[in-house]
């Protein structure tokens, strides 16, 4: 479908860019397809433990910056700003109202089908991986697989040619406490999980670092 090289390439465009050029905006078709392909994003189990704040309110990206020391240049000259939220055990635990929604209105799967899945997952929830020791445990294990839909989306960016760069420096109660007056986000149900910047460079990119590929991957055979 995709020429290897191109893919490549597309990896090497990408950078962490921390400046925007303010006055150029990402083609509406663009952002579209780059949010379409958190969308189609897989999560562990199907059950989609996200949700997508794109913030193009100024003066809320202002009030952003007062608890966001992680993105200083960026609010303010990004074409598109995303705040990407993890769902938290309310709605993660495996008897939620939320966690039947996705099975019998999002999957469609026949109800012996999908309780056997339910099934599953508390186990999963419960021994496999002890997810419902404290909330924390749930709601890291719900921010990874946001982080999957992240970079889907800053792959995807990349190959369109628009730079990008994930957020992680702000303070998360009070960015937390933002999103709940200033947005109405319920926050028993989601936390933040991560931000990501949207746009196009105005300094040149530095040359890309990483290890040897040597020191990172190892067969066993």
């Amino acid at each position: 479908m995709i020429e290897n090289s191109k893919i490549i390439e597309a990896y090497n465009f990408r950078h962490a860019c921390k400046i925007f050029d303010a006055d150029k905006k990402i083609d509406d078709k663009d952002f579209e397809t780059i949010m379409e392909t958190a969308r189609l994003s897989p999560s562990s189990f199907g059950f989609e433990p996200w949700k997508f704040l794109v913030v193009q309110n100024r003066e809320l990206r202002e009030k952003l910056k007062e608890v966001t020391w992680g993105a200083q240049n960026s609010l303010p000259t990004a074409s598109h700003f995303v705040i990407i939220l993890a769902r938290k055990t309310k709605d993660m635990k495996y008897d939620s109202d939320y966690i039947s929604h996705m099975l019998y209105d999002v999957h469609h799967i026949p109800k012996e089908m999908a309780e056997a899945r339910r099934e599953k997952y508390r186990v999963f929830q419960e021994s496999d991986f002890a997810l419902l020791e404290s909330e924390r445990a749930m709601f890291d294990w719900a921010s990874k697989q946001t982080y999957i839909a992240l970079g889907n989306m800053m792959t995807t960016a990349a190959m369109l040619g628009i730079d990008s760069c994930a957020v992680e420096g702000f303070v998360a109660n009070e960015l937390e406490a933002l999103v709940q007056r200033e947005f109405g986000v319920d926050i028993e149900e989601f936390g933040i999980s991560v931000m990501v910047a949207f746009g196009y460079r105005v300094d040149a990119q530095k040359e890309k670092t990483r290890q040897d590929k040597s020191e990172i991957v190892e067969w066993i055979e």
